[in-house]
């Protein structure tokens, strides 16, 4: 009796099920030729891509405005397998693709990724390709555009434990040279070896992969040779709009002592995590850096961080950085004029100051090891969005001497002693043009404007642009001017 019970009472549910099934309708699909599709876009655009390396992945949303479900007979690359392009329609990769569906008043995603080949010239070149949509009989197309360019590329070939991936691209001895007759993009670390040289000519574009910088070992040297209309360019290799000012996409410039000066002049140094470390291994070499007519910026560690060396720096322009625009540590001795330190960082909150001098290091046993430290700041500005901008960290087991002449500073600190302060202003804006755009020209009513030592400014006769500023120098790296040029 129970057993029938149980099996009527399957049987009625097996009927319920039959029922409900049989009353739910197919989704119609909709046949009119008249009815199209909509994009998110008719156009994908990349910006320069190099050659092998491939770009960011462009989304084009594709939806169905119709009320009924839309079979889309064919998505397919025009350039087909051979194209410089690659699709992923919802999940699978492919260039073409059949009978793909989309629901009434539903969507889709299609993702976009470009991978240039090797072209036989400098020059940038573009690759076009599209994308074709097939549905009810009609064609619809997507414009695929990407600029591409050839590169030297320097790739690693030396993996050592607690040692970054590197190439020596300078053995000992060796004088090399990178020409600007094409990008340099580096892959690990380009090391210039011991008693080796690396000169850098104008115009020269050098682009770091992800962890990637430039290390010239101890008793080696770098030469950068730019010009003011031929700046050389140190950054990170995506050149997509996503990436066009984003902090930390490569390492750093890496300096040891030498025996040499390192020289850097009208260089462009951005997106890294250090713009420049310079730092003395083992033993002082008199090694030294001169930097002029140099910008480094989104930096989301460092601008320059130093360990016992030697700068002499002059019109440069240190912005946005995550820690430190100076971090000039363990000592040394540094001279910088007519300088610009803007740190208006922000992708995150920066605990840090912009300017840190410090003159000793402690061991593991609380050991200190102080060292003498000397530190000249003229004709410069020192500002950001912290209330205070200079931090001293001094050990009196050593010298430890400072000037700021003739400076605008950021700062909660006492600036009356006449000594270490000459002829300073605290707390006042600059008033840069737009220091959101990285733009630290001087607006017509920064108090920054004509309050210059002219005699400081004898030394640097003229600013980052080439102004001359011997008459009523202003502060910083630019001069005011009543046009302001671009940048």
């Amino acid at each position: 009796m129970l057993s029938r019970i149980i099996s009527s009472l399957i049987l009625i549910a097996i009927l319920l099920l039959l029922a409900t099934t049989s009353c739910k309708k197919e989704e119609i699909i909709d046949n009119n030729p008249s009815t199209k599709l909509a994009f998110s876009a008719d156009t994908l655009i990349f910006d320069t891509v190099f050659t092998t390396i491939g770009s960011v992945t462009g989304q084009l949303h594709v939806y169905n405005r119709s009320n009924k479900k839309i079979r889309i007979s064919s998505i397919k690359l025009a350039g087909g397998a051979n194209s410089h392009y690659a699709i992923n329609v919802d999940g699978i990769s492919g260039s073409a693709f059949n009978n793909v569906e989309i629901s009434g008043k539903d969507s889709i995603y299609i993702f976009v990724r470009a991978t240039i080949n090797p072209q036989e010239t400098s020059l940038p070149f573009i690759v076009t390709d599209s994308i074709v949509f097939e549905t009810n009989g009609n064609q619809q197309d997507i414009d695929l555009v990407t600029w591409g360019q050839n590169a030297r590329f320097i790739r690693w070939n030396v993996d050592r434990p607690n040692l970054p991936k590197y190439r020596i691209v300078a053995g000992e001895g060796v004088d090399t040279t990178w020409t600007n007759d094409l990008p340099i993009v580096v892959y690990g670390y380009a090391v210039v070896d011991s008693t080796a040289s690396l000169t850098i000519n104008a115009g020269t574009k050098i682009y770091f992969h992800n962890a990637s910088g430039l290390w010239i070992y101890k008793g080696g040297s770098l030469k950068v040779l730019g010009t003011m209309d031929e700046p050389v360019y140190f950054q990170g290799d995506r050149l997509d709009e996503f990436y066009r000012n984003l902090p930390g996409q490569w390492d750093r410039i890496w300096l040891n002592e030498g025996s040499i000066n390192n020289e850097i002049n009208y260089a462009v140094i951005k997106n890294g995590f250090i713009g420049i470390q310079a730092e003395t291994l083992q033993e002082f070499m008199g090694n030294q850096l001169n930097i002029s007519n140099t910008i480094i910026e989104n930096m989301s560690g460092a601008g320059i961080l130093t360990r016992y060396y030697l700068i002499a720096g002059a019109n440069c322009v240190i912005s946005n950085c995550g820690q430190y625009a100076l971090a000039l540590t363990l000592g040394g001795s540094y001279d910088f004029r007519q300088t610009t330190v803007a740190n208006f960082w922000n992708f995150g909150f920066r605990q840090t100051e912009s300017v840190v001098l410090n003159n000793y290091t402690k061991d593991s046993q609380g050991q200190v090891f102080a060292y003498p430290m000397s530190a000249n700041f003229a004709n410069c500005i020192i500002y950001g969005n912290r209330d205070e901008e200079l931090s001293f960290d001094a050990n009196a087991a050593d010298q430890f001497v400072y000037k700021f002449d003739h400076c605008l500073l950021k700062t909660t600190m006492d600036i009356s002693d006449q000594e270490k302060y000459i002829s300073c202003i605290k707390n006042k804006d600059p008033l840069f043009v737009d220091y959101t755009l990285n733009n630290f020209q001087l607006d017509s009513l920064s108090p920054a404007k004509n309050i210059g030592s002219i005699e400081i400014a004898n030394t640097v006769p003229t600013d980052i642009k080439g102004i001359n500023r011997t008459e009523s120098p202003d502060l910083g790296a630019y001069e005011w001017i009543p046009v302001i040029g671009k940048r």
